[in-house]
């Protein structure tokens, strides 16, 4: 993992990491490589900072193997980005709730990535997913998988992975906003602290809160 990466940026890849099909030192920062899928998070080159040049450099690596330029760096960088989140310590609440949660075998993997890729606008990734996941998350037992089900429908997936303390949750979804919350609470009685990302448009509340952005560039950009 490379030294100089902020704690916020760390954390994502000592969870994405080991999900990754391939992994590289670029421009300062570490590469993440998974071809096949459509995560994000597998698929981007994590910087220290958005220096020009170590943009150009890790853009460039990128493109010459075929793959989009796609940087990750904490702060706000709104005019390349392409998505971005809060990474922060959830904490669970007291609130009673409607939906149940459950921990799944790797059986339940197809209907988790299905459920997942539906709740981010891209259920045509599902099985995919489940395909890539399926292989990585063999023999693995720090990753649990999460289901939340509204009556018999499954409404929200999240993937768990045990830390030295507490816990991650940074790959996970849900087709309704109500269920954010009560998801990562079942992801927190796992483990806690649970270090969490959020989506901007998720209610769920976080602490120590960094902004960490996804920006798609160009090889020859100069900004």
């Amino acid at each position: 993992m490379a030294p100089s990466l902020s704690p916020a940026l760390a954390d994502l890849l000592a969870y994405f990491g080991p999900l990754a099909s391939g992994r590289e030192e670029v421009a300062g920062g570490l590469a993440l490589q998974t071809p096949g899928t459509n995560v994000l998070a597998l698929n981007a080159v994590y910087l220290p900072d958005a220096a020009p040049e170590r943009v150009r450099e890790a853009a460039g690596w990128q493109q010459v193997r075929g793959q989009p330029p796609l940087v990750v760096v904490e702060g706000s960088q709104e005019q390349r980005e392409v998505a971005a989140l809060r990474v922060g310590v959830y904490r669970a609440g007291a609130v009673l709730s409607p939906f149940v949660v459950e921990q799944v075998s790797r059986l339940h993997l197809p209907q988790w990535a299905a459920v997942l890729a539906e709740a981010h606008g891209t259920p045509e990734w599902g099985a995919a997913l489940a395909r890539h996941l399926a292989g990585r998350l063999e023999n693995r037992r720090e990753y649990a998988l999460l289901l939340a089900y509204a009556g018999g429908e499954a409404v929200g997936a999240l993937l768990w992975q045990a830390a030295e303390v507490g816990g991650r949750a940074h790959l996970w979804g849900t087709l309704d906003p109500a269920v954010d919350a009560p998801l990562l609470d079942a992801a927190a009685s796992l483990g806690a602290p649970l270090s969490a990302s959020l989506p901007s448009g998720s209610p769920a509340p976080l602490s120590q809160v960094a902004r960490v952005s996804f920006l798609l560039m160009n090889g020859d950009e100069n900004s």
